[in-house]
């Protein structure tokens, strides 16, 4: 439990910020202002509001990472860069579309990692990570990368849907809601499929999709 909310702080934080900045948009461009993000009308607020939150709940997430172990993960430091770039650029031209944009280019870029490193290097990277708590047919394994390259290459597909035919509001919500419930019932559909195959272990187990957790991200 802990870990989830870690991974999704700056989701939550961002979500929070955002109803804050509706509920109270004087507040959000009083912040705003000291933070000298200037030149923006209320209907704006909300969204750049929850940016900047998003931004420093990154930073303090992956600050918080090196002083506890002294390292930090890969996926991490990719969130990182994304939301310096998309958040920035989000502040910087007062345009909610590059935070937005943000999820999608998250989910495609891991889809094209696992897809080229599989059916171009022939390096599996799912079963690189997992063999240690799988043992899988090599056809298994093929399906398992597959269904995330699938995945996520949906994921990304729904994010610029909900983007571009709803309200900026319902977007907010799917981005916290939707995508964690969507990613939850694929783990669990994927966990049932492979639940023959994972080895069973005294203390910890840890579900095939762990692999790649939840974004969890904004």
């Amino acid at each position: 439990m802990k870990k989830l909310f870690f991974d999704l702080f700056p989701v939550l934080l961002f979500f929070a910020a955002y109803r804050l900045g509706l509920s109270d948009p004087q507040f959000a461009l009083n912040t705003l202002d000291a933070l000298h993000v200037r030149g923006i009308g209320e209907r704006q607020a909300p969204i750049l509001l929850a940016t900047c939150a998003a931004i420093v709940a990154t930073l303090a997430q992956t600050a918080w990472a090196w002083l506890r172990y002294r390292r930090v993960e890969k996926m991490m430091l990719f969130t990182l860069a994304l939301m310096i770039v998309f958040g920035g650029a989000t502040l910087v031209f007062h345009d909610p579309q590059f935070i937005q944009w943000k999820l999608t280019i998250f989910y495609w870029t891991f889809a094209l990692v696992l897809a080229v490193s599989n059916w171009v290097f022939g390096n599996n990277l799912l079963r690189k990570m997992l063999a240690s708590q799988l043992e899988l047919p090599e056809t298994v394994w093929a399906r398992l990368n597959a269904a995330w390259v699938l995945f996520l290459a949906g994921m990304g597909l729904l994010n610029l849907y909900v983007m571009h035919q709803f309200s900026e509001e319902a977007w907010v919500n799917f981005k916290l809601f939707g995508t964690s419930a969507l990613m939850f019932l694929f783990i669990l559909a994927q966990a049932l499929y492979l639940s023959r195959h994972i080895k069973e272990d005294s203390d910890d187990e840890h579900a095939p999709a762990a692999a790649i957790p939840p974004e969890a991200q904004p």
